[in-house]
């Protein structure tokens, strides 16, 4: 008959002897390659406005995460708007990939940096509310003083594209309106 004592023992020497198992295991590499710094251009604490000086619209924050291999984005609106998206260049298909969740929206679209280096993504959007879906595209362009220019378009049945959302990204650290976008959040 074989002992308690035994067959701790004996699990104990198989898992020590398994793969892994090592507490001195090397983390994984991560993702070095420069595919994955393509939107790295959007990685901050944003202040977002309506264009041309317009109205504040709301806060975005944009972090990398993961090894690098992950871009996560919160989004607060100024109207009580919230989404969150998740963000990584998708060996699988050689693109760039962006999905978006929100109470009223899902968005899911690839693509890449288009010859004027601005990162342009296009797929489908999915309105929770009435389920209908649409041929929806983005454009995330950094501007020459250091804001981003972000540009939703969705197809409507009849085949033109309409403008869903534009907003002028202004990091928070530099942002001459940021008295005005704080007291918007009521800080």
């Amino acid at each position: 008959m074989i002992s308690a004592r035994t067959l701790l023992a004996s699990a104990l020497l198989a898992f020590a002897m398994t793969p892994g198992a090592s507490a001195q295991q090397t983390p994984p590499q991560g993702c070095n390659d420069t595919m994955h710094d393509d939107f790295d251009f959007w990685v901050g604490e944003w202040n977002v406005y309506a264009p041309d000086d317009g109205p504040y619209q709301g806060h975005n924050s944009i972090t990398k995460a993961q090894g690098g291999c992950l871009i996560s984005e919160r989004w607060s609106g100024a109207s009580g708007s919230t989404g969150e998206s998740m963000n990584f260049y998708d060996p699988l298909v050689g693109a760039w990939r962006q999905v978006w969740v929100s109470p009223g929206n899902f968005i899911d679209y690839t693509g890449g940096l288009n010859a004027d280096g601005a990162m342009e993504l296009t797929g489908e959007i999915h309105n929770t509310g009435n389920g209908v879906r649409a041929p929806f595209r983005g454009v995330w362009t950094l501007q020459e003083d250091g804001s981003v220019r972000q540009h939703f378009q969705q197809q409507g049945s009849d085949g033109s594209w309409s403008d869903w959302f534009v907003g002028i990204y202004v990091r928070q650290e530099t942002d001459p309106r940021a008295a005005e976008a704080a007291a918007a959040r009521g800080e």
